[in-house]
């Protein structure tokens, strides 16, 4: 069974950081692409941030181009997120997705095929 399993939300005041975790078991992802989504109060599921298999290639959203750095570590089948500068804006659920079929970017959430439960990122301000 794949599971990913997200960690290192919480809540933080504006201008803070935080770093987001995406553990993967059940199958290797080191060939396939990784994502990060968010899901705000009364908003629909949002791309984040993207990275291919190796891991040289990322994309990102605008609003968090410039604050917010994906990563990851394929000998811990293990994806990051490290957002710094952040925003009350940026308060949302955030969301890690695995791609089983494509090494190359993926910026749609139909493009993956697993997903997280989530972990909640609060900013106050």
């Amino acid at each position: 069974q794949v599971q990913l399993v997200e960690s290192g939300g919480g809540l933080v005041q504006a201008g803070g950081s935080l770093r987001l975790s995406c553990a993967a078991s059940g199958r290797t992802f080191s060939g396939y692409a990784m994502g990060w989504f968010r899901q705000g109060p009364g908003k629909e599921r949002a791309f984040v941030a993207a990275i291919n298999y190796s891991g040289r290639s990322t994309y990102y959203a605008n609003s968090v181009k410039g604050r917010f750095t994906i990563s990851r570590d394929n000998a811990k089948n293990t994806v990051y997120l490290q957002m710094n500068s952040l925003k009350p804006e940026d308060t949302a659920r955030y969301y890690c997705a695995g791609d089983g079929r494509h090494s190359g970017l993926q910026f749609n959430a139909g493009g993956y095929d697993y997903w997280g439960q989530g972990t909640q990122v609060t900013v106050s301000s």
